[in-house]
């Protein structure tokens, strides 16, 4: 009789484990480019995620040199693009950390109250800027930046000196 139980929980849980996991995302994403913005040596991409729920999915991925020491760049999403003065911050993203060069966050509510959904963020008049630091002199530095959405071109360079330093204005 023991045997036939133990028989029975290794084929139950080798059932439980070629169960396939829910799947999280519809399928759909957008990929933005991350420019080059400062003296460091740092540019990436922007993936954007629609999760099943409908809510979306920002994955930011870094090349660069990597820190030994863990140290967190701030990462903001912006209403307008890139250029435009004070451009006022939609949503403050999941800081991209020094060791692994990734972020990943779920988006809320934006700071205007509304909630973007996939259709909605490919029309998204919008940038996104990793900083420096959190405050003092390297809040300045922007590391990267690139517009999304509807800002998004391809075919149209990008000019690090018309980027416009962001206030805190979330």
């Amino acid at each position: 009789m023991k045997k036939l139980l133990l028989a029975f929980l290794i084929v139950a849980g080798l059932g439980a484990c070629t169960e396939d996991e829910p799947e999280l995302y519809t399928g759909q994403q957008l990929e933005f480019d991350l420019f080059k913005s400062s003296d460091y040596d740092y540019n990436g991409t922007l993936m954007v995620k629609e999760l099943r729920d409908g809510k979306l999915e920002f994955d930011i991925q870094l090349e660069g040199a990597k820190s030994s020491t863990e140290y967190d760049f701030p990462a903001h999403l912006h209403f307008g693009g890139y250029d435009q003065e004070d451009a006022p911050i939609a949503f403050m993203l999941n800081p991209v950390s020094s060791k692994t060069l990734l972020s990943s966050t779920v988006l809320g509510s934006l700071s205007d109250g509304t909630n973007l959904t996939f259709e909605q963020m490919k029309t998204f008049d919008g940038h996104v800027k990793i900083h420096l630091a959190n405050e003092g002199p390297d809040y300045t530095v922007i590391l990267v930046a690139g517009n999304v959405g509807t800002n998004f071109s391809a075919e149209v360079g990008f000019d690090a000196s018309k980027i416009a330093v962001c206030g805190n204005n979330f």
